[in-house]
């Protein structure tokens, strides 16, 4: 790796080191501008360019549990890893070393009832697989970002970007093996870049692939996720486990470390390179939608609006949702206080094979046909179809910036007022 790359991935290290290190900086605190780091040391990088180069060297010597280690900085040895999905000199360093944003290895988990914590506004990542629902609250999830967990017998880690809000849960099976899972203390655009601990091989959040190392080009299977309300999640999952707060390293949970990030209207310097797409204002957020290898957005202001969008992709009939009540994780110093959101729900817009047709109703969503009420989760919860669920898509709730990063034709749907 040459002096002049090793420097300048230092450089944008140590610029960035404050953002990405949680609770460094309270939200009272002054800052240049909304949720943008603190720089201190700009003279120690001009004064000291050896040093710097001499410290990146001495991290790519450092010897790693895994021999062909693809952690930062050795991504950058082309030598070593011929192949990388992604400008590899995008993946820059968000201050904290690996796992110095903890991961959970050893999530523990209480009924609804026992947990005593979370606001009803909170917004929490709801997950099923075969019976088992498993609930990750958010002021959590944006303290640890991996939880490593094992649902109705399959192993999944669960994981959220705070940068990108972006909460992505996959199986984490790979080519037959089990891996485990870390934060690089890296990012690429923005996104987190999680590693796992049996090739130590990168992988960018947003799309589940490794972009670097022995394992590159494998990808992680999704499974559907929601983000909504704590009140939603547990009346609609009253026998859900729920992820308690670790003990093992204990964070000032409840706080928003990335105070007035809504706010933003460009992504932090340093974290993102080039311009956004320009299509929406890039920290307007959206409901990412994937089926069948193809993908759109959605801005969830027109869901909002509308109540139900309904929509077409790869040749299926979607209905998309929206429910008040659940607060930004990103706004407010405390996570409670954030404003209202919402929660979004994606889904297939059949029973039985036959289509659907869905509307806003005085109290939440209805079928046209039976009137039936539906929760945010696609359950039919009142009416003639009581009990029924719908097929659930894989989406995400983020924003704008990174949606179009991760998409290379990142098409919108385009919702008349």
């Amino acid at each position: 790796m040459s002096a002049v790359v090793a420097q300048r991935w230092l450089i944008v290290a140590v610029v960035c080191l404050t953002a990405c290190s949680p609770g460094t900086q309270s939200a009272s605190d002054s800052a240049p501008e909304p949720g943008a780091p603190q720089v201190t040391t700009t003279s120690i990088i001009e004064e000291y360019p050896d040093s710097i180069t001499r410290t990146i060297e001495r991290l790519a010597r450092a010897p790693r549990p895994v021999p062909n280690s693809a952690m930062p900085p050795r991504h950058l040895d082309a030598d070593r890893f011929p192949r990388a999905l992604v400008d590899r000199e995008r993946i820059v360093s968000g201050g904290p070393p690996p796992d110095g944003i903890p991961p959970i290895d050893r999530p523990r988990f209480d009924s609804p009832a026992a947990t005593d914590w979370i606001e009803p506004n909170e917004p929490v990542m709801v997950v099923t697989v075969g019976s088992a629902v498993h609930i990750y609250p958010l002021q959590v999830m944006t303290w640890h970002e991996v939880v490593n967990d094992v649902v109705d017998g399959v192993p999944v880690v669960a994981t959220y970007c705070p940068l990108c809000n972006s909460g992505i849960v996959y199986e984490r099976t790979v080519d037959g093996d089990v891996v485990d899972f870390g934060t690089s203390g890296s990012l690429y655009q923005a996104n987190l870049v999680l590693y796992d601990r049996q090739s130590e091989s990168l992988w960018t959040q947003f799309d589940g692939r490794a972009v670097v190392g022995d394992r590159v080009e494998q990808t992680l299977r999704p499974i559907p996720a929601s983000t909504a309300s704590w009140a939603d999640a547990i009346a609609a999952h009253p026998d859900a486990l729920v992820l308690q707060r670790d003990t093992e390293n204990p964070r000032p949970y409840g706080r928003n470390p990335y105070g007035a990030y809504d706010s933003r209207d460009r992504p932090l310097a340093g974290f993102f390179t080039g311009e956004p797409d320009g299509t929406l204002p890039p920290f307007d957020r959206v409901v990412g939608i994937e089926l069948d290898g193809q993908s759109i957005a959605v801005r969830t202001a027109d869901v909002a609006r509308d109540g139900v969008i309904a929509l077409d992709l790869g040749g299926r009939p979607l209905t998309v949702w929206h429910r008040p009540g659940t607060a930004s994780a990103l706004d407010a110093a405390d996570i409670a206080a954030g404003a209202d959101v919402g929660a979004t729900g994606v889904f297939i817009a059949e029973i039985d094979g036959a289509r659907v047709e869905f509307a806003a109703g005085p109290d939440g969503i209805v079928d046209t046909a039976t009137g039936s009420e539906w929760n945010i989760f696609g359950q039919a919860t009142a009416g003639p179809l009581t009990g029924v669920q719908l097929e659930r898509v894989d989406h995400v709730d983020t924003f704008w910036f990174s949606w179009a990063a991760f998409r290379v034709t990142p098409a919108l749907f385009v919702v008349e007022p």
